[in-house]
């Protein structure tokens, strides 16, 4: 479970390392560092960011039990909530929630978003340790809702924008973030036990999932990813339009996010779909088309 941007999310994030209670050091596929994140913002996505990847490398990172990792989740969501009530936090998390605390108070941050991320990063670990396949679209949408939307969601508030065609544009493009994110990193989720490729989209295209477990890129998985990224890219292209109505600097950070999740699309497809193989990663390269697509993106 790695992040696009944040939380295992595709979030759009643009938190800057020297706002940051710790260096941001993961691979990101997309901007978290950005000089274009308005300076006012960058404290309060930092602490967002660094919530969510401690979380996440909770449940991700070492060599802990899967009953561990749920328990210290939920130790970390007592700090959530304890600092949420003006309470002082366990100290076992002191860089996050110092720097969250001030935050929550002066943002008003809607606390059910971050305790939605957290249900997510639980879920990932129960789903891996029962060894557990997404069973239809609308589930994986599901957990997509919580592991990714949140964070839009969280930076559409810090820039005063809570329309319901605005936050339904944020959904998209979060949750077409996490899937592409899924469908990039097939080679490296399945030996993991991580199923992301759902049930009944794998039986649509005849294919077992013993062949996805053993990583065998028959004919029919390819097709089935590619059907699958296809789906990411025109979900992502329904919340495009959000990149012209967030202001500024901020707008243009998003249309860099959109830009890279289409560009990630690009080196699936590059590579006829063969991610149960090899994980496509977006390289210096791609800097400029992505520069010259945002320069050019317009309304639908």
């Amino acid at each position: 479970m790695s992040l696009p941007t944040s939380a295992r999310s595709g979030a759009p994030s643009c938190a800057l390392p020297s706002a940051a209670p710790q260096a941001i050091t993961h691979y990101e596929n997309f901007p978290v560092a950005s000089w274009l994140c308005p300076p006012r913002l960058r404290p309060p996505i930092a602490a967002i960011y660094h919530f969510a990847r401690t979380a996440d490398d909770i449940a991700d990172e070492g060599d802990a039990t899967p009953a561990q990792r749920l328990a210290e989740l939920d130790a970390y969501g007592q700090d959530l909530q304890a600092i949420a009530s003006g309470q002082p936090h366990s100290g076992r998390w002191s860089a996050v929630f110092d720097a969250l605390a001030p935050v929550l108070a002066q943002w008003q941050l809607p606390l059910t978003l971050l305790h939605d991320l957290l249900s997510a990063f639980a879920q990932d670990v129960r789903y891996t340790q029962q060894q557990r396949w997404y069973a239809s679209q609308d589930e994986l949408l599901d957990y997509c809702s919580r592991s990714a939307n949140p964070v839009g969601r969280l930076l559409l508030h810090l820039y005063g924008v809570q329309g319901a065609a605005e936050l339904a544009q944020s959904d998209a493009i979060c949750s077409a973030l996490q899937l592409i994110n899924f469908w990039q990193d097939l080679s490296l989720d399945i030996p993991r036990g991580r199923y992301y490729l759902p049930l009944d989209s794998c039986a649509a295209h005849g294919v077992p999932p013993a062949d996805i477990l053993a990583l065998r890129q028959s004919e029919s998985a390819t097709k089935l990813i590619a059907d699958n990224a296809h789906s990411a890219r025109l979900l992502m292209l329904k919340g495009a339009p959000l990149t012209l109505k967030i202001p500024g600097r901020a707008g243009w950070e998003l249309r860099l996010v959109v830009q890279g999740g289409l560009r990630i699309v690009e080196r699936i497809a590059a590579q006829n779909y063969s991610t149960l193989r090899q994980r496509p990663a977006l390289r210096k390269w791609d800097v400029a088309p992505m520069l010259w697509r945002s320069m050019w993106m317009r309304k639908a």
